[in-house]
């Protein structure tokens, strides 16, 4: 079986599911490869040209996009894969969409942002032959509209670089964030007690301002982002970590989520300890940890678990095992027993 992964287009985050998803496709033994839309998109949206003695870009955003992924039609017809899996898909233009659906290729849409966008996921859906969403919230509505061929799939962590190691004393500290500083984020963090705990901040937190109590934790600039190894150091050299759920949504999306987010899977098979807020399926696989509500409930808790280290080991042990088998290359089994010789399964 031959498969063409499509890179999301941003670096961080969901690229973390397109890489460890292609190395467990990889690990599967089919021959997996990737399509660098990523690379493509940098090209094009940086390109410039000389105008009145100066330079400006040569395509506009839109341009630039189409540019980009035009590029999958030769390597449909070069390669022709069996298989097409796009991840997230939000740089995918309406006639590549069209091209994909008038071919034999069996097409995957990966779903990463499930359920704050899923008004605006459904639109790639409908084009699809097999949809992956990370959230259940909105799987019959998937299934009922869009395609029948909707399933769930829980978040992954790579072994490679989500794995127990030793304390990186460079960035040890009492509690660490990585994530993006959504604006409710941002809100929560600032009213809890920091007074007397070293704190370590890190991700894209454009939102906070000079004046943040906030602002003396961010380990490099407002504006960048770290990858998962990074932030994998970070957790494990942490005594408590967190899981914060973002409030912000698209139009058409909601907050209201069952399924846990990447990174406490990612914390988890780390072995690291985390606070987190209430949510279904994390409710049902970590008992052991501690849940929080308000800021109030946020800094007892740090300030308890902080000060005893045995109670977080065990409770990091047990959260670890719990995860054990949720690796990219167990999701990745599951995905080719789906499309395994299922072929278009709707008529166009």
């Amino acid at each position: 079986m031959k498969v063409l992964v499509i890179h999301p287009g941003p670096w961080f985050s969901v690229a973390d599911v397109h890489r460890g998803l292609l190395k467990g496709l990889q690990a599967c033994g089919v021959d997996a490869r990737e399509f660098n839309l990523h690379d493509r998109l940098n090209f094009y949206s940086e390109a410039s040209l000389p105008r009145d003695g100066k330079y400006v870009k040569a395509f506009s955003e839109d341009a630039a996009i189409a540019m980009a992924a035009k590029g999958v039609e030769s390597v449909l017809y070069e390669w022709w894969p069996d298989v097409v899996v796009i991840i997230s898909g939000f740089f995918i233009p309406p006639d590549i969409w069209g091209v994909l659906a008038r071919r034999p290729h069996h097409v995957v849409l990966w779903c990463t942002e499930s359920p704050y966008e899923d008004a605006k996921q459904a639109q790639g859906a409908q084009y699809a032959d097999t949809v992956v969403l990370n959230d259940p919230t909105n799987l019959d509505s998937f299934r009922a509209h869009t395609n029948e061929r909707t399933f769930y799939f829980p978040h992954s962590y790579d072994p490679d670089v989500h794995h127990p190691r030793p304390v990186d004393p460079d960035v040890a500290s009492d509690f660490t964030f990585v994530g993006t500083g959504f604006p409710s984020r941002i809100e929560f963090l600032e009213q809890v007690d920091w007074s007397g705990l070293t704190v370590n901040l890190a991700g894209n937190w454009q939102g906070i301002t000079g004046r943040s109590p906030l602002a003396p934790f961010l380990l490099h600039d407002r504006d960048q982002c770290i990858d998962n190894a990074d932030a994998a150091r970070l957790y494990t050299s942490a005594k408590v970590n967190a899981n914060l759920y973002r409030k912000e949504i698209t139009e058409g999306g909601t907050a209201d989520s069952w399924a846990m987010g990447p990174r406490e899977v990612e914390l988890a098979a780390c072995g690291a300890f985390f606070l987190r807020e209430p949510r279904g399926e994390g409710d049902d696989l970590f008992p052991m940890l501690p849940q929080f509500t308000t800021p109030q409930e946020f800094s007892d808790l740090l300030r308890w678990w902080v000060s005893h280290d045995a109670e977080r080991e065990t409770a990091a042990a047990s959260a670890r095992a719990a995860v054990a088998d949720r690796t990219f290359t167990n999701t990745a089994a599951r995905l080719l027993r789906l499309v395994d010789g299922v072929g278009k399964p709707v008529v166009r």
